[in-house]
């Protein structure tokens, strides 16, 4: 189908007539993937979900030896890269073997570097800045065991939720109100809920597998990828933890919805986001089209079209095959990406200047506000592109308990984090660019701080 098609088409396929084996076929397996990704568990007085805790057991069981995996995977991915860019072997000039390894100079020189920063790290060898336990330490001990377990689990177990019709049911139901409101498919509902329950690369994953498979236009992916992989609960009870606002957790979470809401809402609208084309990857085109629900009601003709949509599932043989390819994908592909990039990020944030000076505009901008504790708080505004829980680190020993609140749903609000979504959006096929990330990242702090605070001001404090 062509790309040219209107950006408000919907509907992936033509209504048929509901069938008992087309209806089991697309509720068996969209129920299992709602209970792993949508629904949420309270463990041990947190916040998680199912596939969280198959993550969480697995990295239980590997406990220590993931960061050693994890430096294994690396260099392999180094490896394989160099062999087939320089031995040019059958296997990688074609298909999976290119796709995975055939890559460009500069990513061929990211992987090199997130394998170089994993060695000195696991081996403490060379400069401190790289191997400290708050530098290369974060991103080998504690962020890399993470992506490893979560992203086995999400990349295997995410064709439940995509693939058997589930997002078209959901998008069919909530397309007017979606578009009408953000100017967005209903379907990117389910990334921002599936980024709630379990984690904001869960979402960024998912609009990503939309956009490649034709259903997002490139200002669709673009903008739900920026907008809506919104980081879980779980994490936002960690970060009101660490920040001593936990007893704020209501009116904590409350605020960051309303003023994520708000920012989702005008983004969107606003340059680089505005000006993506409404045009559909190239290799496969649209594949939505707008279709009349004609005679049925509203709910019957979003069941028709997830049951026909089911019925074009893949078999297992392939759906096996997509979960390998994409869990190689994200091991040999992104995991290098996000310890180079993680890492840098983290070494310009802890032993450089550089977010002390290029936060000084923002010391008036929060007098203004009244935010107590301007100076010390303004780094903690902007740092946070760096890593998502940087601000949550610099403002925990902030005395005002009102400064301490903003920062941490600024946080939160912000959504672009270089050592995890901003590296996952530069790998993945979604037109974006480092600069408009930046850009992104900047519109969304200067929309949601004064939401943040006069809602701390007013409603809060």
């Amino acid at each position: 189908m062509s790309s040219s098609l209107d950006a408000t088409d919907e509907i992936a396929t033509d209504p048929e007539p509901i069938n008992r084996r087309g209806l089991l076929k697309f509720l068996i397996p969209s129920l299992l993937g709602v209970g792993l990704f949508l629904v949420p568990f309270s463990v041990n007085d947190t916040i998680n979900i199912g596939m969280g805790l198959m993550a969480d057991g697995l990295k239980a069981a590997l406990g220590d030896t993931l960061p050693a995996i994890a430096v294994f995977v690396l260099c392999l991915s180094v490896v394989l890269t160099a062999v087939v860019k320089f031995g040019k072997p059958a296997w990688g000039q074609q298909g999976i073997g290119k796709e995975l390894f055939d890559v460009a100079p500069l990513w061929f020189a990211m992987r090199g570097l997130g394998a170089l920063f994993a060695l000195m790290t696991y081996f403490q060898v060379g400069p401190s800045f790289i191997t400290a336990a708050y530098t290369g330490g974060v991103m080998l001990n504690d962020l890399a065991p993470v992506l490893l377990t979560f992203f086995f689990f999400a990349a295997i177990l995410l064709p439940l939720l995509v693939d058997f019709g589930f997002m078209e049911f959901i998008g069919s139901l909530v397309r007017k109100p979606f578009r009408m409101i953000f100017g967005l498919p209903g379907r990117s509902a389910i990334d921002a809920t599936a980024s709630w329950m379990g984690s904001g690369t869960v979402g960024v994953l998912i609009t990503t597998q939309q956009y490649e498979q034709g259903y997002y236009n490139r200002r669709e992916a673009a903008a739900i990828a920026t907008n809506f992989s919104i980081v879980s609960i779980a994490f936002a009870l960690l970060v009101t933890s660490f920040i001593g606002i936990n007893h704020l957790f209501v009116p904590f979470y409350l605020t960051v919805v309303v003023s994520g809401l708000i920012a989702a809402i005008i983004v969107p609208r606003l340059p680089p986001l505005s000006r993506k084309a409404n045009t559909y990857h190239e290799p496969v085109g649209c594949q939505i089209a707008e279709e009349s629900t004609g005679d049925m009601g509203l709910f019957r003709y979003s069941l028709s079209i997830a049951v026909a949509r089911a019925e074009t599932a893949p078999g297992p043989r392939a759906l096996v095959r997509v979960a390998l390819f994409n869990v190689a994908d994200i091991f040999l592909g992104l995991l290098p990406l996000v310890i180079a990039i993680g890492t840098v990020a983290l070494v310009f944030a802890e032993f450089t200047p550089l977010f002390t000076w290029l936060s000084y505009p923002m010391v008036p901008v929060l007098e203004w506000l009244q935010i107590p504790d301007a100076a010390a708080a303004a780094p903690a505004t902007l740092v946070g592109f760096a890593d998502m829980f940087l601000p949550a680190v610099l403002a925990k020993d902030i005395d005002s308990e009102l400064t301490r609140f903003v920062i941490a749903c600024l946080s939160l609000t912000q959504l672009i984090y270089m050592s995890e979504i901003g590296a996952l959006l530069l790998k993945s096929k979604i037109p974006l660019k480092l600069w408009e990330l930046v850009v992104i990242f900047l519109l969304r702090t200067a929309i949601t701080l004064p939401i943040i605070a006069l809602i701390a001001h007013v409603f809060v404090f």
